[in-house]
């Protein structure tokens, strides 16, 4: 057998080897492309996907959607707590839930509609249902859930529904500090009271802000009010309490008042939402003679014996002033102020004249409004022209009406040594206690003292006395405008007390909107017989709680007391 041999050409291996790297090189070009165009694939499915993401949640939902979202979730406001003059806490924020969806996520409107019902029966159905099936990418549910509730409707399983951390504003006390602290909507913003003057600090502060307020003496004031109110059957009543060496508000009530954590829920009864003590302005009765008093003594046109013809009506054009009690003789200063003649103080008021008098109201505060850190500040009423019959109206209260703050104001400077601080509700330190303005001399401010005192302690304030401590004032009943006339027996009292008279330290204003005569009374409405025997309980509880020495037992409101004795003296020398 004969063994052929196999003819190669030359250069066969060198050209198979090429074709076999060109065959190579072919196949990774198409591996190359295959996975561009996989590539490619993938990330335009991701931009369509990015892309459909970006509508559902955000260019769908419309302006007005997309902006509350960002709203709801970039708006949270966190407040700082307030507390009162000791530290105890006011108004505080606590942790919430808050409840949205996104409509297009809700697989079945009505049932999770009916779901979340079970959870939160006070949710309207109607409206929970049109809004998951409304399509939009972010709808309000519920506001301001408690831990237990979100995690029920968590258990729930309903698709499209979240949930956001959110902060409620809450006043522990409820309605006690209602008119000072004001209170916040739905979305923590002050608005009223403390919490919307102050909203900027709350918001931006952490260390609490601390008031002037007591919350003892404010739980006393509110309970003796709402008992007077009831006692007396009146439609309302109001009070403060004030630091007169600082301006410093102890407590301030205003009745009917309203829970700050239910303002929402209040529906016809916003009433309430009126601040009587700072926002309502009135005609403040015979009050009004403790400045023209204290104008006559200060001008020297007179002395406490200087005495006044009060036996007949001062005429006014084609009115009369008359006294409520009438005296057939002749009066002092010091007895036309104990006994409460308008006769006697308008006469005054003429001898004194227009220009002196509108000076003197002008300096006490009277033309403008209160300064006080509450947005609720009422604008006093005066006539722009002040004549001869202003003068004397104004002498006793009437023509004239300013707030309780500028009344309570005014008093705290006539008897503070003549110096007159700007109230406040911010405590004040030692060392920041205001100047002041000067509205009398030190010696008319300690003759004015000691005539309040008389008032009380054998004037007509009498039930305004507490044992144990030397309580002055002077009340004042003004009847109320009826049209255009005033009517007779509808009556706003008040009564202004100062205690203790020797050294004063707190002015007390309470008023009582239209009080009834019982049984009690002997039929009579006036301001000794209901604002001051509450300002006297007033004062009995909290002159304790304020530590204010007490006076020796014997010597309160009796002939030995030395003020009585001084004033007397005063009185008697023509001083």
């Amino acid at each position: 057998m004969s063994h052929c041999k196999l003819y190669v050409p030359q250069g066969f291996h060198e050209t198979t080897r090429w074709h076999d790297a060109k065959s190579l090189r072919q196949a990774l070009d198409m591996a190359k492309t295959r996975l561009l165009v996989v590539s490619v694939t993938f990330l335009l499915a991701f931009l369509v996907i990015t892309g459909r993401l970006v509508d559902v949640s955000l260019i769908r939902g419309g302006g007005e959607e997309n902006s509350s979202h960002v709203r709801a979730f970039n708006g949270t406001c966190f407040r700082t707590d307030i507390v009162d003059r000791n530290g105890e806490l006011l108004a505080t924020s606590l942790s919430t839930f808050s409840l949205y969806a996104n409509a297009r996520v809700v697989l079945d409107a009505k049932e999770a509609a009916e779901k979340l019902m079970q959870v939160l029966p006070e949710l309207n159905y109607k409206e929970t249902f049109q809004r998951l099936k409304s399509g939009k990418g972010f709808v309000w549910i519920a506001r301001h859930l408690t831990p237990q509730k979100q995690a029920e409707i968590i258990r729930l399983g309903i698709p499209g529904i979240y949930f956001k951390q959110d902060e409620r504003r809450v006043f522990p006390h409820g309605e006690l500090f209602a008119h000072v602290l004001g209170y916040t909507n739905i979305d923590n913003q002050g608005l009223g009271g403390v919490e919307r003057k102050f909203n900027d600090f709350l918001l931006s502060k952490k260390d609490p802000l601390q008031l002037s307020l007591d919350i003892r003496v404010q739980h006393v004031l509110r309970d003796e009010l709402l008992a007077g109110i009831a006692k007396f059957k009146a439609q309302g009543g109001a009070g403060i309490v004030m630091d007169v060496r600082t301006g410093e508000v102890i407590a301030m009530v205003s009745l009917p008042d309203f829970d700050p954590n239910q303002v929402g829920k209040m529906g016809s009864q916003k009433e309430a939402l009126f601040n009587r003590i700072t926002l309502g302005t009135y005609e403040m009765g015979s009050s009004f003679k403790i400045f023209n008093t204290a104008l006559y003594l200060e001008s020297g046109m007179g002395a406490l014996c200087t005495k006044f013809d009060v036996s007949a009506p001062l005429r006014i054009g084609r009115f009369k002033v008359k006294d409520f009690h009438p005296a057939h003789y002749p009066l002092t200063v010091a007895e036309v102020f104990t006994e409460s003649s308008n006769i006697g103080a308008g006469k005054m008021a003429m001898q004194m004249g227009p220009s002196l008098q509108k000076a003197f109201f002008q300096k006490l505060g009277f033309f403008q409004p209160a300064s006080l850190e509450i947005s609720e500040i009422g604008s006093p009423l005066y006539p722009k022209e002040w004549s001869q019959a202003t003068t004397i109206t104004a002498s006793y209260g009437y023509g004239i009406s300013i707030s309780p703050l500028q009344l309570v104001t005014a008093v705290a400077g006539v008897v503070n040594k003549g110096v007159m601080q700007p109230p406040t509700l911010i405590r004040v330190s030692g060392s920041n206690v205001n100047k002041g303005i000067r509205v009398l001399s030190e010696k008319t401010s300690e003759i004015m003292c000691k005539l309040m005192y008389m008032v009380v302690a054998q004037g007509r304030s009498k039930k305004a006395q507490v044992k144990g401590y030397e309580v002055g004032g002077k009340t004042g009943t003004a009847n109320q405008i009826s049209g255009r006339s005033y009517q007779e027996g509808s009556n706003m009292t008040s009564f202004v007390g100062v205690f203790p008279m020797s050294r004063p330290q707190y002015v007390v204003l309470i008023m009582v909107d239209r009080p009834q005569a019982i049984k009690e009374t002997y039929g009579f409405n006036a301001a000794g017989w209901n604002a001051a025997p509450i300002a006297g309980n007033v004062i009995r509880r909290s002159a304790p709680l304020l530590q204010v020495t007490p006076t020796s037992e014997g010597r309160v409101a009796s002939n030995d007391n030395p003020l009585l004795i001084h004033a007397r003296a005063l009185q008697m020398r023509g001083h």
